[in-house]
């Protein structure tokens, strides 16, 4: 699976291979992987849980270009969850092409049923 980088403004706060998805609505979301440098962003992200993050300029990079989205969203509930309880989200990925990236969430959505 690809790897997306998580970046908050310059810096490396971790990855995820975005291993799930909503094609028709351009979503990916996936197990986020910090990287040490979460440590300083993690309260923030807690602190805005359920409300928006837009503010941190987070943003999705892969194979070092960003990607064009609406948003992205860290969920961390590893405080009362575990280290595996945090998922990122990108909204509404628009370039490169949905199907480009996630060419498995894309078959798999509309894959013939029966």
């Amino acid at each position: 699976m690809p790897r997306f980088e998580v970046w908050h403004h310059a810096q490396l706060i971790g990855w995820s291979e975005l291993e799930s998805g909503d094609p028709p609505m351009g979503v990916a979301f996936g197990l986020f992987i910090p990287a040490p440098a979460y440590a300083q962003v993690q309260a923030l992200i807690r602190a805005r849980a359920e409300s928006d993050q837009s503010d941190l300029h987070l943003s999705v990079l892969h194979q070092g270009q960003a990607l064009v989205c609406a948003g992205v969203y860290i969920q961390d509930f590893s405080a009362d969850c575990g280290e595996d309880a945090i998922e990122v989200t990108v909204l509404g990925i628009s370039e490169p092409p949905y199907a480009e990236l996630f060419a498995q969430h894309a078959a798999a959505y509309w894959r013939p049923q029966g």
